[in-house]
């Protein structure tokens, strides 16, 4: 059984692929890269996105890229997956202030 906190396998001198849906700020996946060296040094991070919305904080890019999109602030990406939304679609979605 995987206890909360294992990922399950040795990541030391092993090539490691993040995947997120949306990359924007960089904050989440600065957090994982976080998480992920807690267990150990891989001796590769590369980095999959869906959807690339720009707009980054901090100095961090995604190797392989869906699709790229420079929206505004006020505007969102919405990702639906058919495994929980019950439909497989991408939505620009302008947040009302």
């Amino acid at each position: 059984m995987v206890q909360k906190g294992d990922i399950g396998c040795d990541i030391v001198g092993r090539d490691v692929m993040l995947v997120d849906d949306v990359l924007y700020t960089g904050r989440t996946v600065r957090a994982a890269l976080d998480a992920l060296f807690d267990h150990g040094r891989p001796r590769r991070v590369q980095l999959a996105v869906l959807i690339d919305r720009g707009h980054r904080e901090l100095p961090i890019e995604a190797a392989f890229v869906g699709r790229r999109f420079q929206i505004e602030e006020n505007e969102t990406i919405e990702v639906k997956m058919k495994e929980i939304d019950d439909s497989e679609k991408v939505l620009l979605v302008e947040r009302v202030a």
